[in-house]
């Protein structure tokens, strides 16, 4: 997969983590989050390059981890938007124009192992679009804006939404750009395709692929790392 490129988004601040700085530079098992986040993709045979997407001020030190670590499938560094999905559309852009397929990836998603992320890639082969996911666990209610219940979902046709996703770019590009113009704003990446009337396969994820969001996430990855030689 030689026309295969990686955005990762890794703009997220600190806030919820109770933290002063990004979170993704909080340390996990003696490396920043976002360390092992580029990790997976800098050692995949599947990944040509990678665009990191950071806040003006954080690039600096996303340089500095990337030139210690030596990632050098890393292409660019490039400041984001006020939107996630403003960045990751600044590092679509950024990507060499021989990439013809995308694989967009949350900076604070750093379990991703190296065989999910292969076994994600090939049977995503022959969608223009397909993500990560898995089956909800909890009863998930529809609620009125009083906060009244107005339906129960079936659970069983729900799904919660990670990344990796990929797309063939010039699809991607292109619902980025009608988005853009619309001013329509989506949750992820697939979400724009959805609007768009594009589909979009939804294929097996890890419950383990977590994202760091808040403390209890910060621990529960330590914990999962310990119970493994390695992630990768």
């Amino acid at each position: 997969m030689v026309d295969l490129g990686v955005v990762i988004p890794a703009a997220g601040s600190g806030k919820r983590m109770g933290a002063e700085v990004n979170k993704q530079f909080l340390t996990l098992a003696g490396l920043p989050i976002l360390a092992h986040t580029i990790r997976v993709f800098q050692f995949s045979c599947n990944v040509a390059e990678i665009v990191i997407v950071g806040a003006e001020d954080d690039l600096l030190q996303i340089r500095a981890i990337v030139e210690k670590l030596q990632f050098d499938k890393v292409r660019a560094i490039v400041a984001g938007g006020s939107q996630r999905q403003d960045s990751v559309f600044a590092g679509i852009k950024a990507l060499a124009s021989v990439i013809q397929r995308v694989v967009v990836h949350d900076g604070a998603r750093p379990l991703l192992t190296l065989k999910q992320l292969d076994c994600f890639l090939q049977e995503a082969q022959g969608n223009p679009a397909a993500i990560m996911a898995v089956p909800v666990k909890d009863t998930i209610k529809r609620v009125s804006a009083t906060g009244m219940v107005v339906e129960t979902l079936p659970r069983g046709l729900l799904r919660a939404a990670q990344t990796p996703q990929v797309f063939e770019r010039a699809l991607l590009e292109k619902v980025h750009s009608l988005a853009l113009e619309q001013g329509y704003q989506g949750t992820d990446d697939a979400s724009l395709l959805e609007h768009f009337g594009y589909p979009v396969a939804v294929l097996e994820g890890s419950r383990e692929n977590l994202k760091i969001t808040t403390p209890q996430d910060l621990w529960l990855a330590e914990h999962i790392m310990r119970q493994k030689e390695t992630l990768l």
